[in-house]
């Protein structure tokens, strides 16, 4: 009788669809928030497939997920269009934010939950020291990253897992938006002033002016967009 081999190596099991499918949806989501894929390009999902490096499955359906969270258009027979970041669009982006960021720092504060805020506030107090003093092609990529850290720090607050998910898809658009404009020195100084001004609020545990604080970013943000308050 022979032995049977037990030193053959078992067959590579397939990724699950599932698993497929969402590593599909982030790396389409990383293209859309590092600026590869920008505002109102127009892609086939074969381009997608290629771009993407992977199965034309699950790249339609993190494309069916990216229309839902609004950052694709899909046109029948042709492709997909990236979000428009027109002035309506920023708008209800940005708001949707600020109502986002009022309700966590009001349940932050009231709930006494524990804020990085002395690491928020070197973070940005560094960032604007900087701009003032040596801007550099380097500066728009880490007001992006400190500017998401502290609205991504008010978001703990919300304390619900539909509000965290609507907090994160909105931030995905908003990804979108800020990669059609690099951030000017100017405008780092005084959005860091204004992040600054939130975070004071949240030290002194002052609900009132946390969302004053908020609001007047809010609209700081918007008129640096070009969009009417």
């Amino acid at each position: 009788m022979v032995a049977e081999n037990t030193d053959t190596p078992a067959k590579t099991a397939k990724t699950p669809p599932d698993l497929l499918n969402e590593r599909a949806y982030q790396a389409l989501v990383t293209q859309l928030r590092d600026g590869r894929l920008t505002s109102g390009s127009f892609m086939s999902i074969p381009m997608l497939v290629d771009r993407l490096e992977m199965p034309i499955a699950a790249v339609r359906d993190a494309v069916k997920r990216a229309e839902v969270s609004g950052l694709f258009t899909v046109i029948p027979k042709r492709g997909v269009m990236v979000m428009d970041s027109g002035a309506q669009t920023t708008r209800e982006c940005l708001e949707l934010r600020a109502m986002f960021d009022g309700e966590g720092a009001r349940r932050l504060i009231e709930e006494n939950r524990d804020i990085p805020l002395a690491s928020l506030r070197a973070a940005h107090e560094c960032l604007r020291d900087d701009a003032l003093a040596k801007p550099t092609s380097q500066l728009s990529l880490r007001a992006i990253e400190t500017d998401l850290s502290l609205h991504d720090a008010l978001a703990t607050g919300l304390n619900s897992a539909l509000a965290t998910r609507l907090y994160a898809e909105n931030r995905d658009r908003i990804a979108v938006i800020q990669n059609t404009r690099a951030f000017l020195p100017d405008r780092i100084v005084s959005a860091m002033d204004e992040h600054l001004a939130i975070v004071a609020a949240l030290e002194t545990r002052d609900v009132d002016a946390a969302r004053s604080a908020i609001r007047n970013h809010l609209q700081s943000t918007l008129r640096w967009w070009g969009v009417s308050v």
